[in-house]
């Protein structure tokens, strides 16, 4: 392993931490707005209130799957460099830019095919 990618490797440890932090803190907030809306016992169609919580538990929970995507997207990076295929492009081979790889650490192709392949 090179020591650019064993860089990257730990900087997408960092990543990857600071994320599954992320999504401990969302999670624990939607359980607070869920909740909170349990106790509030009004009718959420009429009270002025409902919405705003409504509007809360679903922007929370995009937040959340947002955050999950983009770990799995670092666990998949991860997993490239264990396996001897992080920086090449998925679709043609060829060594994805350092540039590219800095400014999207979990790129899985070149810039030519960004957008190619579906995330899984």
């Amino acid at each position: 392993m090179s020591t650019k990618t064993t860089a990257r490797a730990a900087e997408l440890m960092v990543d990857r931490a600071n994320e599954v932090e992320r999504i401990t803190g969302l999670r624990r907030e939607f359980a607070d707005v869920v909740e909170a809306s349990k106790a509030n016992i009004a009718d959420d169609e009429h009270d002025p209130e409902g919405s705003t919580i409504a509007y809360e538990r679903t922007q929370i929970g995009a937040l959340i799957e947002q955050a999950e995507r983009h770990l799995t997207e670092i666990d998949a990076a991860l997993q490239r460099i264990t396996d001897g295929g992080y920086g090449q492009c998925e679709v043609c081979g060829v060594a994805i830019p350092d540039e590219r790889l800095s400014a999207r650490p979990t790129a899985r192709t070149c810039i030519t095919h960004a957008g190619t392949v579906a995330v899984s």
